[in-house]
């Protein structure tokens, strides 16, 4: 019996250590294929994080990873391309210097994961500069990846000025995306509000909010299909109709879908 994925989000480890596993490749290839700039929306504990993660183990050529999987035979395996990814989940930023100093971080981080030498500047230049270079020494355009991008305003939204604050520091980080169209490949920013373009991505209009869109509604979540397919072995005993009526309240404009996080525990 596989064992159940209650809170991973690493592709490699649910892949390789013997987890339940619902095939959501399908959608990589399908935005892939379609656009470039995206932006996602779901509650918190949806799956977001492991979408981005499979996301970025598919750009960067880990085809071991898909075996058996939708991808395997619907992806491009000859190319894979350099992937940056900004995660502002962990612990709360409770004022602007903390989140200036965590931007400048995962930049740097970012750096270091790619090889490249760091030089103290500017948090919007740092990124610049790295997805410049990172395109220039291999050859390929970046992948762009942001994990929860609107936490760090969320987490202030009971200080209204900190919130704004927190706001333009992370526009000023944003700001610089749509001016690296040559060097990217793929954009997407998740998390778990919608912020105007007004507001936020005044400099990045040109992301298509795929939220609602029907086509991608089970991207994240579990339909009932995959629900009674892959976890057959441990719903035996369980009352389907009783499980539907509790957690099945999650609709995006396609096939109904369950939490995750809910469903498994």
């Amino acid at each position: 019996m596989k064992k159940l994925p209650i809170g991973l989000q690493n592709l490699r480890e649910m892949r390789t250590e013997g987890y339940a596993y619902v095939d959501k490749t399908f959608f990589i290839a399908q935005l892939a294929e379609q656009g470039k700039y995206y932006f996602l929306a779901r509650p918190r504990r949806f799956g977001k994080s492991l979408f981005v993660d499979t996301l970025a183990e598919a750009f960067a050529g880990s085809r071991e990873l898909f075996a058996g999987l939708y991808l395997e035979a619907h992806w491009d395996w000859s190319r894979s391309y350099p992937v940056l990814r900004f995660d502002f989940s962990p612990g709360v930023l409770s004022d602007r210097a903390l989140l200036d100093a965590t931007l400048l971080s995962q930049v740097r981080f970012n750096h270091e994961q790619h090889g490249l030498p760091w030089q103290e500047q500017p948090v919007h230049l740092a990124l610049t500069h790295l997805v410049e270079r990172l395109h220039q020494t291999t050859g390929q355009p970046v992948v762009l990846l942001v994990d929860e991008y609107d936490k760090p305003i969320l987490d202030n939204l009971s200080t209204p000025e900190l919130a704004t604050t927190m706001r333009e520091g992370l526009r000023n980080f944003y700001s610089v995306i749509k001016r690296l169209d040559p060097h990217l490949k793929f954009v997407l920013l998740t998390g778990v509000s919608k912020f105007s373009k007004v507001s936020l991505f005044s400099d990045l209009n040109n992301l298509e909010d795929i939220t609602l869109d029907p086509r991608v509604a089970a991207l994240c979540g579990y339909t009932e299909p995959e629900l009674t397919t892959t976890f057959a072995e441990h719903l035996n005993e369980v009352e389907i109709a009783e499980v539907r009526r509790w957690y099945n309240g999650y609709n995006f404009l396609g096939e109904p879908v369950y939490n995750p996080f809910d469903i498994l525990l």
